[in-house]
């Protein structure tokens, strides 16, 4: 078995991975499976996504070809999301997973990664012990979108992981920064700040864009950094599956 980095030419045997594991793993109709499918494994779109320098797909080989994958971001603020973790239903059983999962987080800290979150659709109990097999707590939800249809899906955090990082601001005065409570921005995650360790006093927001505490909010419950434009945006579609 070789795990190596995704390449372009790669795109239609992961998308064929992608499309088998989430008919095994949920109850999805499939033409939300192809929809989605298409938005992310479209030849343009994947090419592009590649590019992306926060990206990081790994490939799983075994029998001559890739049998399963894992994609995950780094941010800015040392935060390392898995997206995906799929692994093709024929060769389920293995072991391979978990060896995937490991590596992803190793590449993942050497990317600067501090802590690793994973999310998982409620109704993928597979998902779910896959991660509370991997010494990953259950630490809050959010709903998502897909195909027109409203779904919760879960979110992990590893146990050892930090939750609060301490910022000094322009005025000198220690403020503490949620790495778990955020919401997505155009550019950049937008984390909850603190005046307290304890999060019991809130302070403001953090740009997880360019490390920015100069975060404003309009009457209308708007969200932009003034130091690079990040705006707040709807949350996308980023689970992550087994």
């Amino acid at each position: 078995m070789e795990i190596r980095d995704g390449l372009t030419d790669d795109r239609d045997t992961l998308a064929e991975i992608a499309g088998r594991s989430l008919e095994s793993s949920y109850s999805l109709n499939p033409r939300t499976i192809e929809g989605a499918l298409t938005e992310w494994y479209g030849e343009a779109v994947f090419a592009d996504r590649l590019s992306e320098e926060d990206l990081v797909i790994l490939v799983v080989e075994d029998d001559g070809g890739p049998v399963a994958f894992s994609e995950s971001v780094v941010t800015e603020g040392g935060q390392g999301d898995l997206l995906w973790l799929h692994v093709h239903p024929d060769y389920r059983g293995r072991g391979i997973g978990g060896r995937l999962f490991e590596h992803t987080r190793e590449r993942l800290a050497d990317e600067g990664a501090e802590y690793l979150r994973g999310r998982v659709l409620s109704d993928n109990q597979i998902g779910a012990s896959f991660y509370e097999a991997q010494g990953f707590e259950r630490v809050d939800q959010e709903e998502v979108e897909i195909d027109g249809e409203s779904y919760f899906q879960y979110i992990y955090l590893d146990t050892d992981a930090k939750r609060v990082r301490s910022v000094v601001t322009e005025d000198g005065e220690v403020v503490y920064v949620d790495l778990l409570d955020e919401d997505v921005g155009s550019e950049g995650p937008f984390k909850a700040v603190f005046d307290d360790p304890g999060r019991n006093s809130r302070y403001g927001y953090y740009c997880g864009s360019c490390g920015s505490l100069n975060v404003v909010m309009d009457a209308m419950g708007r969200v932009q950094c003034t130091d690079c434009g990040n705006r707040r945006k709807p949350t996308r579609w980023d689970a992550a599956y087994m």
